[in-house]
């Protein structure tokens, strides 16, 4: 079966001062430290609503000039035996690019 995994990573980036910065750097960073092995896949800036002002808002903090970026990774994974098994598949091969890049599995779907 064909599944399409969606993982939560916990990107650092040291030295930056403004939430723009940190956002491109993390974006760059992990961008290069997949390709061109695993060029396919997709990296976003993770979102939340905030719950007092309903707004849309990038997980984001800064604290002595440095970030803690939350970012999406969508890998599609084929022929995989089951949703563990893939969901092994896409933390190896992420986590194999991503060293000591902390990952977690927030979404399994089958196509």
């Amino acid at each position: 079966m064909n599944y399409k995994i969606t993982l939560e990573a916990a990107y650092i980036v040291k030295e930056i001062k403004e939430e723009s910065d940190a956002i491109a750097i993390a974006l760059s960073e992990s961008g290069k430290k997949l390709n061109p092995k695993l060029k396919y896949v997709e990296i976003n800036i993770k979102e939340s609503i905030c719950e007092s002002c309903k707004k849309k808002k990038k997980e984001i903090l800064i604290i002595a000039n440095t970030a803690l970026v939350g970012l999406l990774l969508e890998i599609k994974i084929y022929n995989a035996e089951s949703k563990e098994h893939a969901s092994r598949i896409a933390r190896s091969e992420i986590g194999k690019a991503l060293k000591n890049i902390p990952l977690k599995i927030i979404d399994i779907n089958q196509f």
